[in-house]
């Protein structure tokens, strides 16, 4: 092995932006990179956008037996982290949730679940180089300001969502959610959050009756400089307007449309995805999405996910989406809402993020430990690779030239 590449390469320790491209031009000291987090493994590998080739792999526990420590001598820290690993977890611990690189390719932004902080991670030494405790006991999905000064993470059991200096770790904010904060985009060039909570999804109170029982959830917008929502959906209303008032109200991951004046994302339970009117706040089309487990109960459902990860391109025309449950992705076009083949790349994609030129998707596959990429154009995989135990996050992102200066 090289210098170089000892640079970014390094073992697990021993047990026990939006979701776009990131595509404008980069500094000539600066490398593209796609991030992939192996939730279980505590590992995030680091691929060439182009050839999927590893450059790396990045241990983002390097404090394991530390936070270890404090857990255990912490009654209520160890039961919470007890109940994530066999609640949200299958029965694993949950190191990496969401992870972005600085724009100048130095550090990586990880949030942890089970040690519920944020943690900034040099691609140099390896090290952690700060460290924010979230509010609660879980930290979760993340999103990265355009400008790459701030980073905002949702904190799952105190239903908020802090605002973090991606420089030092400093909260220079945070606001109110529902029930279990999960996903967020910065859309009006960073001048606002779209930001939606999930509620309960690790409830067994899964029927349609029982689904106020799983708490509040949101779709809300936030001014990303005061931090004040200036405006909540009704999303209820919008679904009982469309006849699926047995449909629930968790948004689960979104995408937008180019002008940012439609919004699609997946429902708890619900196999497809749905086009809301940003104006007017009304569902304006439904895609339903073949159901391939119609015998498998609601309650055995992933986290209440029928499907999670969608992503359109950047010129508008395609939408990628995961079909969790059913071990299956496809391409929809977005004018006619036709769907392409159905795709079956490995088990339970998780995610999915567009190439930072928009040609393909990425979409991780977490039950092979593998990533895939697809073509918008062709709906097809172009490319897979093995990554690490559980991928689920997949980001565009930097590297400093100087670190890997082949890439």
């Amino acid at each position: 092995m090289t210098a170089v590449a000892a640079l970014l390469v390094v073992s697990v320790a021993s047990p026990a932006h939006a979701a776009g491209g990131r595509g404008a031009p980069v500094p000539d000291d600066v490398r593209r990179a796609v991030f992939v987090g192996n939730n279980w493994d505590g590992t995030a590998d680091i691929l060439a956008p182009g050839s999927f080739e590893r450059l790396g792999r990045i241990n983002v526990i390097p404090d394991y037996d530390e936070r270890m420590q404090e857990i255990a001598t912490n009654p209520d820290r160890l039961a919470y982290f007890l109940a994530i690993r066999e609640a949200i977890g299958e029965g694993n611990d949950q190191f990496v949730d969401d992870m972005y690189s600085s724009n100048d390719g130095t550090l990586l932004v990880v949030s942890r679940p089970s040690f519920a902080d944020v943690v900034a991670i040099s691609l140099a030494t390896k090290e952690i180089v700060w460290r924010f405790p979230v509010a609660g006991y879980r930290s979760d999905h993340m999103a990265m300001s355009p400008d790459g000064m701030r980073v905002v993470v949702s904190a799952s059991t105190a239903n908020v969502v802090h605002v973090l200096r991606v420089a030092d770790g400093t909260e220079v904010g945070q606001f109110p959610s529902g029930g279990s904060p999960h996903e967020s985009v910065f859309i009006d060039g960073g001048r606002r959050i779209l930001h939606a909570s999930i509620g309960m999804v690790y409830s067994p109170l899964d029927d349609p009756v029982a689904d106020p029982t799983k708490q509040e959830r949101v779709l809300e917008i936030v001014d990303a400089r005061t931090l004040k929502i200036v405006r909540r959906y009704d999303l209820r209303k919008a679904l009982d307007d469309r006849r699926m008032d047995k449909v629930s109200t968790a948004v689960r991951p979104m995408t937008l449309s180019p002008d940012e004046k439609k919004f699609y994302f997946q429902l708890s339970f619900f196999h497809g995805f749905v086009e809301l009117d940003r104006k007017s706040g009304k569902i304006t089309r439904v895609k339903h999405l073949p159901n391939l487990v119609k015998d498998t109960p609601r309650e055995q459902y992933l986290l209440d996910s029928a499907h999670h990860g969608i992503a359109m391109n950047p010129r508008g025309t395609k939408i990628c989406v995961a079909g969790t449950m059913s071990d299956y992705a496809t391409v929809v076009d977005a004018r006619t809402f036709e769907r392409g083949k159905l795709i079956t790349g490995g088990l339970k994609p998780y995610w999915v993020t567009p190439s930072w030129n928009g040609s393909s998707c990425y979409i991780s596959w977490s039950g092979s430990d593998k990533i895939s990429k697809i073509s918008y154009r062709t709906g097809r995989i172009t490319r897979s690779v093995h990554v690490g135990d559980h991928p689920q996050r997949v980001r565009n992102g930097f590297v400093a030239r100087e670190l890997v200066p082949g890439l």
